[in-house]
């Protein structure tokens, strides 16, 4: 069942998107929360995270952490 708070989230495209690639970003914030989507597929998987892991997981994709 779907988290009744994500029905009336705000999302905005974040500024880092690359709009011409389709590879884009949607953020969310809730109480306590943010909220993460893929743009292409709204229905899909959301990743919530707290503050604190946003922060480390931003931190981390800068480092490279996570490039393939």
């Amino acid at each position: 069942m779907p988290d009744p708070t994500l029905a009336n989230a705000t999302w905005r495209k974040s500024t880092r998107s690359q709009g011409s690639t389709g590879n884009c970003v949607e953020l969310a914030r809730l109480p306590g929360t943010l909220a993460i989507r893929d743009s292409k597929n709204p229905n899909g998987p959301i990743l919530l995270l707290t503050p604190r892991a946003a922060r480390q997981t931003a931190a981390a994709v800068k480092r490279g952490d996570y490039n393939l």
